[in-house]
């Protein structure tokens, strides 16, 4: 390999360290996590959390825990799109039709 390369090498290492500290030590250990796009375990316990919050507000006519249910479970949903880690243009302000 070229020297070029190595640099380019141990910039994607310290990129990864940075970005993800835990799946880079996993990896380095020969057993490496879930990277963090995959990782959505926070976003199930706010779909349960909903759940039963929304089970509950209906159990107990209640419109205040209906509501908490449905805003936890909507914010938990989106937790779980699979192109959120992707979102670009998303990120930048934009959106996927526009022109740049």
């Amino acid at each position: 390999m070229t020297q070029f390369d190595d640099e380019r090498l141990v910039d994607l290492a310290a990129r990864l360290e940075r970005d993800d500290p835990r799946f880079a030590r996993g990896l380095g250990a020969g057993r490496p996590a879930r990277p963090r796009e995959y990782r959505r375990t926070g976003a199930w316990w706010g779909l349960a959390t909903g759940g039963v919050a929304l089970a509950a507000g209906v159990f107990l006519p209640q419109g205040l825990l209906i509501a908490t249910g449905l805003v936890v479970m909507g914010i938990a949903v989106q937790l779980l799109d699979p192109d959120r880690a992707r979102g670009g243009d998303r990120a930048r302000g934009g959106h996927r039709g526009s022109p740049q």
